[in-house]
């Protein structure tokens, strides 16, 4: 995540979120075995051999999807919270795959490496400002070798349209599945006005091409989750 976010994510995921960020997430599986599942088809054609960088990596789940199809690739996976980084180290030593992962706190910035095959960032480009989205992109761009491909899934939609009062109660029907109260259900709207920086389709895909990419491919949509790919040019 961009150094410059919304609202503090590093002290937003404590330790009792970071505990709790694997429970929560579970009544959404299918949805996010669908995402990782595209996710996949879309790095079709990635070398043996490649390394993959994980913006926001969280508690591994994109890490853990990736190498169990992918037994040659390694993963550089970076977040803020050293709480969800130490849960993500803790599950990736469970299953034995530790030794093809380097775990770092911090942003995108920070990964003095480049030259990535892949970079993954899923759930997390809607914790940036708007103001600081072509920095969050341009660090992604720059850490990516020539051709290398690059996949995004953000909540984004058009708060101002018409349709978004039932697209909210859409999206109120996937936070109870999270286990949301209703005190929470009702600041749910706040939330994705003023503390998280949602924008339209169109406002990512502009963000991608001043980054670089010339051409973003919607592959994803869930309620208001939207995903891309991009590819740098050659």
């Amino acid at each position: 995540m961009s150094k410059h976010t919304s609202f503090s994510t590093a002290g937003f995921f404590n330790q009792e979120m970071a505990d709790a960020y694997d429970r929560r997430n579970a009544g959404l599986k299918p949805i996010s075995d669908c995402l990782h599942f595209l996710m996949g088809l879309t790095l079709e054609g990635v070398p043996d051999k490649a390394r993959v960088l994980c913006v926001g990596v969280g508690t591994g789940a994109e890490i853990f999807s990736l190498a169990a199809i992918h037994p040659d690739w390694h993963f550089v996976g970076v977040d803020p919270s050293p709480e969800m980084l130490a849960v993500a180290q803790h599950r990736l030593d469970e299953v034995g795959i530790m030794d093809r992962c380097q775990l770092v706190q911090g942003y995108a910035e920070d990964v003095a490496e480049d030259g990535f095959h892949v970079v993954v960032s899923l759930l997390v480009a809607h914790f940036i400002q708007r103001a600081e989205r072509p920095a969050f992109y341009r660090a992604i761009y720059d850490r990516l070798k020539p051709g290398g491909r690059f996949v995004s899934a953000e909540i984004s939609g058009d708060l101002s349209a018409p349709e978004f009062p039932a697209m909210l109660d859409d999206w109120k029907q996937v936070q109870k599945r999270m286990g949301a109260t209703e005190e929470s259900l009702a600041s749910l709207e706040e939330m994705l006005r003023n503390m998280l920086g949602v924008v339209t389709p169109a406002e990512t895909e502009s963000f991608w091409r001043e980054a670089g990419f010339s051409l973003p491919i919607p592959f994803f949509q869930a309620f208001m989750v939207r995903g891309w790919h991009a590819q740098k040019p050659l």
